[in-house]
């Protein structure tokens, strides 16, 4: 945890890619690497929609979500991606649950 999970997007772009995304990520929401998960979504689009980057974390100061956000458009743009729609679902500890429990507050990184 945190999820980013890619909609729209080659896996093996991704996969090439998904190296420097997990340092700064890392590096900016002050975690371990191995804490940060990327998926490919396989969506089938009923009507036309963007790119996008959804990033399903606990909430962190706004200029951290800030940075990420730029950080991980920074990554897209000269690939031609800048026009991704990046956006953050906020999870709250008391309600994600690990052997059947809430996380607490303290844990939540």
């Amino acid at each position: 945890m945190p999820f980013l999970r890619f909609k729209g997007f080659e896996k093996e772009w991704l996969q090439g890619v998904s190296p420097e995304i997990v340092e700064e990520f890392a590096r900016i929401a002050e975690i371990a690497k191995e804490k940060v998960k990327i998926e490919l979504l396989q969506v089938e689009q009923i009507t036309n929609s963007p790119l996008s980057v959804e990033i399903l974390m606990f909430e962190r100061e706004q200029k951290k979500h800030d940075a990420i956000a730029r950080m991980i458009h920074d990554v897209l743009k000269p690939h031609g991606f800048e026009n991704t729609h990046i956006f953050f679902m906020l999870l709250s500890p008391s309600l994600y649950y690990k052997e059947g429990m809430p996380l607490q507050t303290k844990s939540i990184r």
